[in-house]
């Protein structure tokens, strides 16, 4: 009965629960309030102790600026410890007040007291001192680093730190060491060295590349020269101090030699860019691999490329280290360059930027590293310059070119590729050339006799690795590499006697076996003929025609030929021999290397001839062979036809197999019929010969001049599309058409008399478009008198300015002077010595391309709708023109009678057939023949194969009437004609042609004086080019 109930229990212990709970937390209440109330307490405590400070500290400076106080090292020391124990972000100005008290205490002449440093030498205060003057400096330090030296009051404040850091870190400015206390020079010395050593260990070169970048890294430097001095001078001290340990060695690359472009900003500012033999221990601590290799890593790309700028300036103004020390030095640059490349390589992604040197990239975007890469590119630029360039290549510059007594040349028979009498022409300028050339030196060949594992070939090697790494990893002044390695006229033939006495035997056979061996010293001699031959292509392409056959600019005329030989054979080797169809990288590149320079020789040849004849061919390949392989579908074979074409020899049965090759597509039969003014259909079967004749009234219209489709060049006259030929309305049209017509007759092997301007034919071939193609070399064939004014202009020794030319051409078109720029705004822009050479070059682009382009257009496309593009590339420019036109070559009538067919009773024993034969071998002179070629086929010059593949064949027919008459063969003329039976004497009648036909219509004259007389008539007259 006294028992509680069970609900009543729950609720009890819910209650004491619940005001335990409420005990607890009333607690904990009470606990955090006295939490914060200390808290606020000691902030309230500590605000008023800092103002209170912060009063002391302003009364202190006050009181020394009225001068009611004053100041002596102790109470800076004091005001000192005060500041630093509450500074923060409000305090900046009361900092820059206590720099300027040091300051200004370590200024007074002769009181100790004031000065002070003289706290270092209290045996108390050392201490604590020396831990003040580290905050103090570490303090300088960080508001260095956000300091912006561009803006007025931030460049003050800039001069304000870097001078307590200056004052502090070195003992030459502190009077307490004058006199006699030069005896504590070693000790305050030492306290120096402790001060900069906490200063590195907090980061004290990072926060002057802070500094160094923000001042540089622009368009226009914001720091002064004396700021600059201070910030070098600071970052050598540690350096110096440490004795160039590798630890601070590291950092200051890292750090200070990474800025772009400091060494040009330091150069003529401080003596100490010279002193300490910086370069010397920079060299030395980079040529350990895995030291540079670290270097490199830390930087990354762009800033590896700032370093090494700064190297290369260093080593351009200390020449006798860089003379000294040139192995280490070259090593140091190659192994940069080529991280350079990997990181570049392994950067490049769908999400990339421009570099302004190395290319496209994935990059963070610095812009301030973008401004300051030209001033990076003008150091690099020391590295191809003409004084670093002797220093490198001294052994090879030093070299003598033994000079010899000149002896006559031995003859070079010669045939034209451009259809001028080049003959006597080419003797002759064999002749001076080499009356020139021989006076001054030997010809250099290859002789041999040098070991290639000797320290001089090493050496060269080397740099040579070092350039054409520079070469193939900065990318954007390739072209500036090239021009500053061709810039001393006797480096490139002294490179090449160099590499001419290499091995037992010089030349050919040591490179081929490097290109089977895969060591280190055949990749560097692969490297240097790489070099050699890069350069060389880039020379020849610059030069003009003057300075090439005639001055004989850096290789003489001889030379040329024997390298082309050198050339020739090694890009013929790495084909046939299997090399090129699994190369891949640095043989690969060497192939294109030697193959661009083989082919800008080539081209120049075509151009104008230096070789003797068959000197691109080889011999030992049989043609025979070379299209089995192709018909078979082999690699080399279609390589050798894809790179080098002009080594099989036109003149065989190889090129009839080249001819019979399978193409993508059999072109159609055009058949052709002729109506008369009546409008009948004329009487005439189209074996080849009516669609002959359609061509050749096509051909006698569409290119005359006066028609202006068509313009002639200057001199010779040879044809180029007229930049006028807009007046007629579908003019586009018809240079399609006439590429078509031209392509039909190419392809039927049809010889047309339409001798074209070679720019023109270099621009069907597609020349243009490579990397080999000079335009001012071609624009002789356009104009001879205007490239002699434009070269004119390139060797004018005077202002080019005061010829009053601007980067625009004046034209008078049909009565109108019209002015077209050559780059935009180009009328307003004068041309100067800095870039007349873009102004030549420009104006000759504009000449022979711009001004023409849309109509060479139209013609190509026409042209290439007939024949396939890619066997145009088989062909070199001279070599299609004869396509087109014919050989110039003498006409062998041996192979015209042996290909010659008879009508009419006449047969190869008849004694008007005995007489043609003997008056055109005998008494018709070279023109004649060439007229009497014409008069019977339209064309002065025979089928490129010979008259094998003349269509249709020539043929000669007995005639008894005049053409009017003419009904053909009968019985009765065929016998009359067999058996020389005459109805009447022919003697008042001239011989006729059907050139459509190729067919001479001869009558059965009596005599052969006759025949003489009537035939030399007839072809000078230009008769009988009518169809019968």
């Amino acid at each position: 009965m006294f028992s509680v109930p069970q609900s009543s229990k729950s609720e009890f212990l819910d209650k004491a629960r619940q005001a335990r709970e409420e005990r607890k937390g009333q607690k904990e209440k009470e606990r955090a309030a006295i939490i914060i109330q200390a808290l606020v307490r000691r902030f309230i405590c500590r605000c008023r102790l800092q103002k209170q400070i912060r009063k002391e500290i302003d009364d202190y400076f006050q009181a020394s600026e009225t001068g009611t106080s004053k100041r002596n090292a102790l109470s800076i020391f004091k005001i000192a410890r005060k500041l630093l124990f509450i500074y923060c972000q409000e305090d900046k100005m009361r900092f820059e007040k206590l720099c300027r008290a040091i300051l200004a205490s370590m200024e007074v002449e002769n009181e100790p007291k004031v000065w002070y440093v003289s706290l270092a030498l209290s045996k108390d205060l050392t201490i604590p001192w020396l831990k003040q003057i580290k905050d103090v400096l570490w303090t300088c330090c960080q508001l260095l680093k956000n300091l912006k030296p561009d803006i007025l009051q931030d460049n003050k404040l800039v001069t304000l730190y870097l001078t307590m850091l200056v004052t502090f870190t070195d003992t030459s400015t502190w009077r307490i060491v004058r006199g006699k206390g030069e005896a504590l020079r070693p000790a305050l010395t030492r306290i120096c060295e402790n001060i900069m050593g906490h200063l590195n260990q907090k980061g004290f070169y990072s926060i002057l590349q802070i500094l160094l970048t923000n001042g540089l890294a622009r368009s226009k430097p914001s720091l002064s020269k004396g700021t600059l001095t201070a910030i070098f001078t600071l970052s050598l001290r540690p350096v110096i101090a440490a004795h160039f340990s590798e630890n601070l060695l590291r950092s200051f690359l890292i750090h200070i030699m990474s800025v772009p472009a400091i060494i040009t900003h330091l150069s003529g500012l401080t003596p100490e860019v010279k002193t300490h033999d910086l370069l010397r221990k920079f060299i030395l601590f980079l040529s350990r691999e895995e030291q540079c290799s670290d270097i490199c890593v830390c930087l990354e790309g762009s800033h590896t490329l700032c370093l090494l700028g700064n190297l290369i300036h260093l080593g351009y103004l200390n020449e006798k280290v860089l003379e000294e020390e040139a192995n280490h030095f070259v090593k140091d640059l190659t192994d940069m360059l080529s991280y350079c490349q990997r990181y570049v390589s392994q950067k490049k992604s769908n999400l990339t930027h421009w570099h302004q040197v190395l290319g496209w990239f994935s990059q963070t975007v610095d812009y301030g590293l973008n401004e300051s890469m030209p001033l990076v590119t003008k150091q690099l630029q020391h590295l191809w310059g003409v004084p670093v360039i002797r220093t490198l290549f001294s052994d090879v510059l030093s070299k003598k070119l033994e000079s010899q007594e000149p002896t006559p040349p031995p003859p070079q028979p010669s045939t034209s590729q451009n259809n001028l009498p080049v003959k006597s022409k080419f003797l002759n300028l064999f002749k001076r050339a080499f009356q020139k050339s021989a006076s001054v030196r030997n010809i250099l060949k290859p002789v041999g006799g040098k070991r290639v594992d000797s320290a001089e070939v090493q050496k060269v090697c080397s740099i040579c690795v070092l350039y054409q790494t520079a070469l193939s990893t900065l990318t954007q002044i390739r072209l500036q590499i090239l021009t500053g390695l061709t810039h001393l006229d006797d480096l490139l033939p002294k490179l090449w006697a160099f590499i001419c006495e290499l091995g037992p035997q010089g030349g050919l056979k040591l490179f081929m076996e490097c290109l089977n061996n895969d060591t280190e010293e055949s990749k560097q001699l692969l490297a240097m003929l790489m070099l050699f031959c890069d350069c060389s292509r880039h020379l020849i392409t610059i030069l003009d025609d003057i300075e090439v056959y005639e001055e004989q600019t850096s290789f003489k005329i001889e030379e040329l030929v024997t390298i082309s030989s050198f050339l020739n054979t090694f890009v013929y080797k790495m084909i046939w021999d299997g090399i090129l169809e699994n190369a891949k990288g640095e043989k690969l590149e060497l192939f294109h290397s030697v193959h661009g320079w083989l082919m800008v020789l080539y081209e120049r040849d075509c151009r104008r001839r230096f070789t003797p004849d068959d000197h691109w061919l080889r011999k030992d390949l049989k043609p025979s062979l070379l299209f089995q392989e192709l018909e078979k579908g082999k690699k080399r074979a279609q390589l050798l036809l894809q790179y080098i074409p002009h080594v099989i020899p036109h003149k065989n049965d190889g090129y009839d197999q080249l001819r019979r090759l399978p193409v993508n597509s059999i072109k159609g039969v055009i058949r052709v019929k002729f109506v008369n003014d009546l409008g009948v259909d004329e009487a005439g079967i189209d074996q080849d010969g009516v669609f002959k004749e359609f061509l050749e009234e096509i051909i006698k219209k569409v290119f005359n001049p006066a028609l202006n489709l068509f313009k002639t060049t200057s001199g010779n006259e040879r044809l180029y599309p007229s930049p006028t030929s807009y007046i007629h309305e579908n003019h586009l049209q018809l240079f399609e058409f006439v590429g078509k017509m031209l392509g039909k007759a190419v392809y039927e092997g049809i010889v047309v008399d339409v001798p074209f301007a070679s720019f023109f034919l270099s621009q069907v071939l597609g020349h243009h478009h490579s990397t080999f193609y000079s335009s001012i070399d071609e624009l002789p064939s356009l104009d001879s008198e205007f490239y002699k004014n434009l070269t004119s202009i390139k060797r004018y020794d005077g202002d080019v300015g005061d010829l009053g030319l601007t980067l625009s051409y004046d034209e008078d078109v049909m009565g109108q002077l019209v002015c077209h720029e050559l780059i935009p705004g180009g009328k307003t822009m004068p041309v100067t010595n800095e870039n007349k050479i873009s102004y030549i070059h420009l104006m000759a682009h504009f000449r022979m391309h711009t001004q023409i382009k849309e109509q060479t257009a139209a013609f190509i496309r026409g042209f290439r709708s007939i024949i396939n593009p890619e066997w145009l590339h088989m062909f070199s420019t001279p070599e299609v023109q004869r396509l087109i036109s014919g050989d110039n070559a003498e006409i062998d009538l041996d192979d015209l009678k042996k290909h010659t067919v008879y009508y009419g009773g006449f047969h190869s024993s008849h004694r008007v057939i005995i007489w043609l034969w003997d008056i055109l071998s005998s008494d018709f002179s070279a023109e004649e023949r060439a007229m009497f070629l014409k008069f019977v086929t339209s064309c002065s010059r025979p089928p490129l194969l010979g008259f094998a593949y003349l269509k249709p064949p020539f043929s000669i027919r007995c005639v008894e009437v005049s053409d009017d008459q003419d009904t053909g063969d009968t019985l009765g003329s065929v016998l009359r004609g067999f058996f020389t039976i005459r109805k009447r004497e022919p003697g008042g009648r001239l011989p006729t042609s059907s050139t459509c036909f190729n067919l001479l219509k001869l009558p059965n004259y009596s005599k052969k004086s006759i025949l003489r007389d009537k035939l030399r008539y007839a072809i000078s007259m230009n008769t009988g080019f009518e169809l019968s």
